[in-house]
């Protein structure tokens, strides 16, 4: 029988991009800091930054895949030059990232407090049986207490970029802030993916599911279908 955690650590893997999506949101920011360190102007850095995310989009249109990374790097960096043009500080390019950062970790902490657990909707997105009823995996206590737990690991991840980003930004360490983004963004992200893959090998968590539900089947049971 498959366990829980079989079934989210499967479901995780479905929807985490790869080497080349991780590429396509680090290069504007390299491109930023870089211009930046090189004219110590924020209007220059910007256009490279923005530069940089449009070629990228190109590549990506003519090779074929997913946009979803490119499109949210160029998102995240036309967000980023309406702060630091808005300013002209440059270290405010980097303010929308470490807000987005502190909203994410109030709002998975909320998650499991609420018991909506938000890698519940992880397993849920890699999972086309929940595309009409995406809710329907808390019937299932077992899956909402492994993926509560595994959240607890997202919550840790975005306090440590605030506690970590923060403190650069009040200094305006413009050149840190683009490598701790970058350290911090892909790499720790893939490191939070390897603890909770360590958490979910090391489960044995059996599929249940409360009885009287109208679809009579769990999630393991539906994505073996």
């Amino acid at each position: 029988m498959e366990t829980v955690e079989q079934v989210i650590r499967r479901r995780i893997s479905d929807v985490l991009g790869g080497w080349y999506g991780s590429l396509e949101t680090a290069l504007p920011t390299v491109a930023f800091v870089v211009l930046w360190l090189l004219r110590d102007e924020v209007r220059p850095a910007l256009f490279a930054a923005g530069g940089v995310a449009i070629i990228l989009l190109g590549i990506r249109l003519s090779i074929g895949g997913s946009v979803r990374f490119v499109l949210t790097s160029i998102f995240a960096t036309a967000i980023a030059a309406f702060f630091a043009l808005r300013s002209g500080n440059a270290e405010d390019a980097f303010l929308p990232g470490i807000l987005t950062s502190a909203a994410y970790g109030v709002g998975t902490l909320v998650s499991i407090l609420a018991r909506w657990p938000a890698v519940g909707f992880i397993v849920a997105a890699g999972d086309p049986g929940y595309a009409e009823h995406p809710t329907q995996w808390r019937q299932d206590k077992a899956l909402v207490r492994v993926c509560s737990r595994l959240t607890w690991v997202l919550v840790g991840l975005f306090v440590v970029r605030v506690a970590i980003m923060l403190p650069l930004y009040l200094a305006g360490e413009v050149a840190w802030l683009g490598v701790t983004k970058i350290a911090l963004g892909w790499p720790a992200y893939l490191t939070a993916v390897v603890i909770m893959g360590f958490m979910l090998a090391t489960g044995r968590t059996p599929v249940t599911q409360d009885e009287g539900t109208q679809s009579g089947q769990g999630a393991a049971q539906r994505s073996g279908e």
